[in-house]
C-alpha cells in the first residue's frame, strides 16, 4: 500500500499551485476508513496564506468526518523529484489527530523512507482534548 500511497501523492503533484517557489508538493492521506485523501500545496502572494499539502489533504479528510489517519504519503517535485518532509505546522496538524501516524516519503516509488510522526515530533503540543 505504502508504493500506491506515494504514486497517488505524486499524481497529485500535477494539480500543485507553486507560481513563486516552484516547488510543487502532493499528499495522499489514508484514513483509518480506508478512503484516501489527496492535496496539494497551494501557494498566495501573501505567502502566510499559503498552504502545505499535508495539510489540505487533512482538512479534505476531516471535513468528510475523518478523524483517524494510518499514514501519509508526500511527494515533491522542484528541477526533478526530490524528498520532502512534513513542516513543523503540518507535523502538530497531524499530531492533533493521529499522533501514532506513519509518513511515506521518497523520490519515487523506489526509493521510499517510512518514518513514524513520533520520530519527526517526538513532543508534539496537545491540550489533551482527544484523550492523548
Amino acid at each position: 500500500m505504502m508504493k500506491e500511497l506515494y504514486d497517488m501523492a505524486a499524481a497529485a503533484t500535477i494539480n500543485a499551485y507553486a507560481p513563486f517557489s516552484g516547488f510543487r508538493v502532493g499528499a495522499a492521506l489514508l484514513a483509518d476508513s480506508g478512503k484516501v485523501y489527496t492535496g496539494v500545496n497551494v501557494e498566495n502572494s501573501s505567502y502566510g496564506a499559503s498552504i502545505c499539502a499535508e495539510r489540505t489533504a487533512l482538512v479534505k479528510a476531516v471535513s468528510e468526518g475523518e478523524r483517524r489517519f494510518t499514514a501519509i504519503a508526500i511527494a515533491a517535485v522542484a528541477d526533478g523529484p526530490v524528498e520532502s518532509l512534513p513542516c513543523g505546522i503540518c507535523r502538530q496538524f497531524m499530531y492533533e489527530f493521529s499522533p501514532e501516524i506513519y509518513i511515506i516519503t521518497g523520490t519515487d516509488r523506489e526509493r521510499l523512507n517510512v518514518r513514524s510522526l513520533k520520530e519527526l515530533l517526538p513532543l508534539g503540543f496537545a491540550l489533551d482534548a482527544a484523550g492523548r
